[in-house]
């Protein structure tokens, strides 16, 4: 792979905050933790197209106990066989479980999945994390 060197300008505040950050994240070096940002932006970007193929997981604490939660639960995800590659169930204690649903397919079907699933009644909180297909990232 080609390495291609550039120049940026930046306000020295920045840069020292910048650099403060990757020390403490453990970063070797600047390059590294930019082509970490830039990957991250590309994958964003991927997400808000709305076409692209991605990947992610739907993390979701809910209590069993609320309504038909569970059945809603399961209903949906049965609605979305193609998107949805496994989950997870973990009973946090009596009266609370969280689930991690991962899901990969078209940005926006996928959001559509998490929406519908995190405003369930019953769920009391819960987030997509969205990541790429690993497709056209370097």
């Amino acid at each position: 792979m080609k390495i291609v060197r550039f120049g940026v300008s930046v306000p020295e505040e920045l840069l020292e905050g910048f650099d403060r950050i990757i020390k403490e994240r453990g970063y070797v070096n600047r390059s590294e933790a930019i082509r970490d940002l830039m990957r991250d932006f590309i994958v964003r970007h991927e997400w808000e197209v709305g076409n692209a193929e991605v990947a992610g997981t739907i993390t979701m604490l809910y209590n069993h106990d609320e309504a038909d939660v569970v059945k809603e639960l399961l209903d949906l995800q049965h609605e979305y066989l193609e998107e949805i590659i496994s989950s997870v169930h973990v009973h946090m204690d009596e009266h609370n479980c969280l689930e991690v649903v991962i899901v990969r397919g078209k940005a926006g079907r996928i959001k559509e999945i998490a929406d519908r699933l995190l405003s369930l009644k019953g769920v009391k909180h819960g987030k997509l994390v969205m990541t790429g297909t690993g497709k056209g990232l370097v």
